[in-house]
């Protein structure tokens, strides 16, 4: 059994790296073995529960309010229409629905409406998870409180790029809020998105951080840069799909027995890169046409990869109740 380490150095990293690519996927595809069944994918879908309008300057976002992208802004969803949108995806055979808000960090004004979301949504059988930007501790422990199991907070890229990205959040902040969602007992959601005009060393850096954290992050998204019109970072050149797939096999290897998933720009991936991705160790996806404002592979497309390649989604739990017996009044609960 591969054992779990939080003590990796840049040049360990640095050699998976540089490893003929048939001999990093034979690494990454034993290490996959140790700890999950390789015909498994976990699938998620992830909602925008609030678009739009953010305050923050992350140089790849549509929803930040500092450029034109056309993205149209929006208020935070009413609890039935996230219900509906949860419906939909267990549906479609999500075992984890994930919401997602625009947001630097909650206010206190919506805390009450996003911790019922919770509630409700995990009602119908569903994991939870969500994506709110930075916490403190105390809303942390509100929202385990509430029942939730995942919260996302990706670091981005390693500390030494991440001032090229991002100016208006610390990479301090970020891992202060996985420091608090961790205490609350929360299970972490964390990665990383490649393609934005880094360099290797930086993806190095990036995993490397993850890696060492105190904890492994449960879920690790791997993204590739969807390049968004009117975003500082709307004509980056897309990066090399093998460099890609290297990236997923090194995180696999880093992190045994985290789900590493295959997120962001995968609908622009051929099949057969996809298909080396499930072979580096990817067991996750997000099923769904959409990634809160960014396209996603289609779901039946999704079905139809995943058959022929012999591998098959995890199940979603049994609801906790009927929906039936989900009091109506408590879902349309007013933002």
């Amino acid at each position: 059994m591969s054992s779990i380490r939080h003590d990796w150095t840049r040049d360990e990293v640095a050699s998976l790296f540089a490893l003929p690519l048939p001999d990093l996927l034979l690494q990454a595809q034993q290490v996959h073995r140790q700890h999950f069944d390789p015909a498994s994918i976990q699938a998620s879908t992830l909602l925008s529960i609030k678009t739009g309008a953010c305050p923050e300057d992350c140089k790849y976002c549509a929803q930040s309010g500092r450029y034109a992208t056309g993205l149209d802004k929006e208020k935070l969803l009413q609890i039935e229409q996230v219900l509906e949108q949860a419906r939909a995806a267990r549906e479609q055979g999500a075992s984890r629905f994930c919401m997602g808000a625009a947001w630097r960090s909650p206010s206190e004004r919506d805390m009450p409406q996003v911790l019922e979301m919770v509630r409700q949504v995990k009602a119908l059988g569903l994991e939870t998870c969500m994506t709110l930007g930075m916490l403190d501790a105390g809303q942390a422990e509100r929202l385990a409180e509430a029942g939730l199991d995942y919260y996302n907070h990706n670091l981005d890229t390693s500390p030494e790029y991440y001032g090229k990205v991002i100016t208006t959040r610390r990479y301090e902040d970020r891992l202060d809020t996985l420091d608090h969602v961790r205490q609350a007992g929360i299970k972490v959601c964390s990665g990383g998105i490649v393609g934005m005009g880094e360099e290797r060393q930086d993806r190095i850096g990036l995993l490397m951080q993850l890696a060492n954290l105190p904890e492994h992050p449960a879920s690790v998204p791997i993204n590739r840069l969807v390049p968004i019109p009117g975003t500082p970072l709307g004509e980056v050149e897309a990066i090399d799909e093998i460099e890609f797939v290297r990236c997923i096999a090194v995180a696999r290897i880093l992190m045994p027995a985290s789900y590493v998933r295959l997120s962001a720009g995968r609908e622009s991936m051929s099949a057969s890169t996809q298909a080396l991705c499930y072979t580096a160790g990817a067991n996750s996806i997000f099923l769904g046409c959409k990634l809160l404002t960014t396209d996603n592979a289609e779901p039946d497309a999704d079905r139809q990869l995943l058959a022929r390649l012999g591998l098959r989604l995890e199940a979603a739990r049994a609801p906790l109740y009927r929906d039936a017996m989900i009091p109506r009044h408590a879902a349309t609960t007013p933002a």
